[in-house]
């Protein structure tokens, strides 16, 4: 239970701007868990979340960039090296490289454990990264897309 509340509240913490721990267990409540305030305020500590600026108001939560920087700089320096394009369809998210790279790009992604990620097939050129949703398969394309365009920051 605890494993699936965190995959949530890291889901959460990406796709909205959460700027209270109230405003967190509301969604939680929301989702279907019924928890308290300690335990969020547990749950935050053990995911190393913190208060970073949002641009357009309050500071939100947001995965340690610390925490993170190594293993996307890894993740990055593997698809600009292997990648050639993405695709989306349903729950599927397709990722096209150069011969021999499937399977590096397929460990890359596993490696990263992002929630909404279900699991990979790599072949020898090709990886499908099978998601939870159709829409968290359109923003894992995304966020390939983005890296694959120069940009290095983590989405």
């Amino acid at each position: 239970m605890k494993k699936k509340r965190h995959a949530l509240i890291l889901q959460l913490v990406q796709a909205h701007d959460i700027t209270t721990q109230e405003e967190l267990l509301e969604l939680l409540r929301q989702n279907g868990f019924d928890v308290t305030q300690a335990t969020v305020s547990r749950d935050i500590k053990e995911l190393r979340l913190v208060k970073a600026p949002s641009g357009n108001g309050p500071a939100k939560y947001a995965v340690n960039a610390s925490k993170t920087n190594d293993s996307f700089q890894k993740f990055y320096e593997i698809f600009a090296h292997s990648v050639l394009s993405t695709d989306s369809a349903g729950n599927l998210c397709a990722v096209k490289c150069y011969a021999g790279t499937g399977n590096a790009a397929g460990a890359a992604i596993d490696s990263m454990d992002l929630p909404g990620v279900v699991g990979t097939l790599a072949g020898d050129d090709t990886v499908f990264v099978l998601c939870r949703t159709p829409e968290e398969a359109v923003h894992l394309k995304e966020q390939i897309d983005t890296m694959l365009s120069g940009e290095t920051h983590a989405q």
